[in-house]
């Protein structure tokens, strides 16, 4: 079964995202994204897979997915029955970690455990006992509090002598390939096509469905509805943008597909808690801390 895309999105003022959910939850699906993952077990018991490996979970499981590795949990409950914070999850886009290890020397000895994870890795319970306390931390931490909570699990897993890889060695996760399933189409004709109209009538037809069950689909496989979707990825590609190039705002606001200004300050502030402009600020001041460093 080909894996659905997950959108990760990062706040702003964030270089990593730390959260939970319960279950059923939307993203529990077969899925992949291109941020490692880092997943601590709270609540109940099941199967997990990652990659071509399935094994049995519990409370304390703890797992270490690298990108694009196709991943899932499914707790046995009976019918009905719902659970508010099955699992504690850190995620973080792959630069971001490359950048801080490029500037940082000290975090040279985390680069066995990042390669190690493209095959997915599980913990011994020791790790995951001292895990559990950072995780409940992280959930509310602020500035460099955050940072050193982060570092902190980083460096505990790395230093796990008992970790063992998921995955069998030959597994290959193939990003391309997940891409050609209907889902994973259409988010790629999205991200292609941001700065243009998106009509969810066109992408129906891109499905093969009718609008109505086009919008089934598409909410079952993303957890969201089609115009939150689009939003969601042009606030992203704004942010892109914003970090990396000397486009204005107002210049931004219509190469992602926002007709109006006002809209799109809106938007961007109800998804990353700030404006563009003190997102860009935010970013030049990181790229500057990392130039002096």
């Amino acid at each position: 079964m080909t894996p659905d895309l997950e959108v990760v999105e990062l706040q702003g003022n964030e270089s990593f995202r730390v959260w939970y959910h319960g279950y059923p939850f939307r993203t529990v699906r077969w899925h992949y994204h291109p941020e490692y993952e880092i997943q601590l077990i709270a609540e109940t018991s099941g199967k997990y897979f990652v990659g071509d490996f399935i094994g049995d979970f519990a409370p304390g499981n703890l797992v270490m997915t690298g990108p694009n590795l196709p991943h899932n949990w499914v707790s046995e409950l009976p019918e009905g029955q719902t659970v508010e914070r099955r699992g504690l999850i850190v995620q973080f886009p792959a630069e971001y970690i490359s950048n801080g290890i490029a500037a940082f020397p000290e975090l040279a000895h985390t680069q066995k455990l990042l390669a190690e994870s493209q095959r997915g890795l599980v913990f011994c319970e020791h790790t995951a006992a001292a895990a559990k306390p950072i995780f409940e931390e992280l959930l509310d931490a602020q500035g460099c509090r955050r940072i050193v909570l982060f570092l902190s699990l980083l460096d505990l897993l790395a230093r796990c002598e008992h970790r063992q890889p998921l995955a069998s060695a030959g597994y290959r996760a193939d990003p391309e390939h997940y891409m050609s399933s209907t889902i994973n189409q259409v988010l790629s004709y999205i991200g292609e096509n941001l700065a243009s109209d998106l009509p969810e009538a066109d992408l129906a037809e891109l499905a093969g469905q009718s609008v109505s069950a086009f919008s089934r689909y598409f909410r079952k496989h993303t957890g969201m509805s089609v115009v939150q979707c689009i939003n969601r990825m042009r606030i992203n590609r704004a942010c892109e943008l914003l970090a990396s190039s000397e486009f204005t705002v107002t210049e931004i606001c219509f190469l992602v597909g926002f007709n109006n200004v006002s809209n799109f300050n809106r938007h961007f502030l109800a998804q990353k808690s700030m404006s563009p402009s003190k997102f860009r600020s935010c970013q030049q001041l990181n790229a500057a801390c990392l130039s002096a460093a």
